[in-house]
């Protein structure tokens, strides 16, 4: 397939065609034999929240009996299957051929991140979704070989509403975004909005926090349909109950009792997704995926609530791409963390030095101290060496992630061992 004339030998077959992409989505769809019609497919998009929401769903429907399977950030999950993801949305192929093999397998319920960039290729054009949510939507992804600008990237992810024939589209009320996304919703699909300010059908209150030993968390009530429900979350912040109103109207729409959503709600944990790692009595250790601007404040904001003894930002920046995401996370981290640790978040071919540098440009006279350790698993050793009694340390940017990529290669690397290796090498006497 081609999408010009190609100087190839005689008995080359050559299929020209206007969109190579598109065509291959077509040709996968077919090829696997529309395994999305088979399923009950659950699309989820959005700048953030997409991957916790869609493993809070993943894990509901499981523990309640559905046979889910999870194709997103973190992989791809089935039954006892994992494969680890190279994008958020697979190519088509693959995507097609994964759809597939969960319905030999037996699943029937399917949970998928998708990005702008999958709406933008044509990933998923031929997937029949079911439903599909929007969370939230702000700057990001924009310039270099992603975006060209916020409208393109706004309009790509508004195409999953307007575009895929779901039967219900959910909706976060509150975000700015969410009528121009309504908007696009074709008539005679069924609307269902969620919200914590806005006049909703899930209209949840703001929530409760507490803060046990290792542990950070919320509660907070909602009301569906005149009836009033308490919901608790080992997530801490305002966005945790977002993601979790989005997984209960979602799972309502697969037939899971209220109830029986609360309960397993209760015991959800996504990795690399303010995940809590209790490595050191009395130190709270938080790893989390944020690596924009609105999320890196918003994790900020939310552990300061838990009035910290410090907050302690470990951070950095990819390196070839998204470049004006270095002075933004600058500014926000100098800002509102007591002191910060600049180190490596998959440089690539860049110089992890002047990653450093940009980001440390944003530091002045009434910024929080710094500290630059380019070598990300010695940045985390460093943290282990100055923690105290009621700290609060932020790893952000790596999540989920088990590599590094440097120059073009995935170096294995698990932000969560590293710490809990350090942890256990440090003597309580040091504390």
């Amino acid at each position: 397939m081609a999408e010009r004339p190609l100087d190839l030998p005689s008995d080359a077959f050559v299929v020209l065609c206007p969109d190579t992409r598109l065509a291959l989505a077509i040709m996968s769809d077919n090829l696997f034999a529309h395994p999305s019609r088979e399923l009950f497919v659950i699309g989820i998009t959005g700048t953030k929240g997409k991957t916790t929401t869609a493993l809070m769903i993943y894990h509901i429907l499981n523990a309640a009996g559905l046979k889910c399977g999870y194709i997103g950030t973190s992989g791809v999950d089935y039954g006892d299957f994992h494969a680890d993801a190279v994008n958020t949305t697979p190519e088509s192929y693959v995507t097609q051929m994964y759809m597939r093999h969960m319905c030999m397998a037996g699943v029937k319920y399917l949970v998928m991140e998708v990005s702008s960039q999958a709406l933008y290729m044509h990933r998923v054009h031929g997937v029949s979704f079911d439903v599909t949510l929007f969370t939230n939507l702000s700057v990001d992804h924009i310039g270099g070989s992603e975006h060209p600008t916020f409208e393109h990237y706004k309009d790509c992810k508004k195409s999953l509403f307007s575009d895929y024939g779901a039967k219900a589209v959910l909706i976060n009320a509150d975000d700015g975004y969410a009528d121009e996304m309504a908007n696009a919703v074709p008539p005679g699909t069924r609307l269902v909005r969620y919200a914590l300010h806005t006049d909703a059908d899930l209209r949840a209150t703001p929530p409760t926090r507490y803060r046990g030993k290792g542990s950070l968390g919320i509660s907070f009530s909602f009301t569906e349909t005149g009836q009033k429900h308490e919901a608790t979350l080992p997530f801490p912040g305002n966005f945790s109950v977002y993601n979790a109103l989005a997984a209960i109207a979602v799972c309502r729409e697969c037939g899971v009792a209220t109830d029986g959503i609360l309960r397993h709600l209760a015991t959800v944990r996504v990795p690399g997704r303010f995940e809590l790692v209790d490595a050191m009595p009395g130190v709270t250790f938080v790893i989390d995926y944020a690596h924009n601007e609105v999320s890196l404040t918003s994790a900020l904001e939310t552990l300061r609530q838990y009035e910290p003894g410090r907050l302690i930002c470990l951070f950095g920046s990819v390196g070839g791409r998204t470049f004006g995401r270095r002075a933004e996370l600058g500014r926000v981290a100098a800002s509102m963390a007591d002191l910060c640790i600049l180190t490596s978040d998959n440089p690539d071919g860049e110089d992890p030095n002047q990653i450093l540098a940009d980001i440390a440009a944003q530091f002045g006279e009434n910024s929080c101290p710094y500290v630059t350790l380019p070598d990300r698993a010695e940045a985390i050793r460093y943290a282990v060496s100055i923690a105290r009694e009621g700290d609060v340390f932020l790893f952000a940017g790596k999540g989920h992630e088990r590599y590094q990529l440097i120059r073009g290669e995935r170096i294995p690397f698990s932000e969560k061992d590293v710490l809990l290796d350090a942890c256990r090498a440090l003597s309580p006497s040091n504390l």
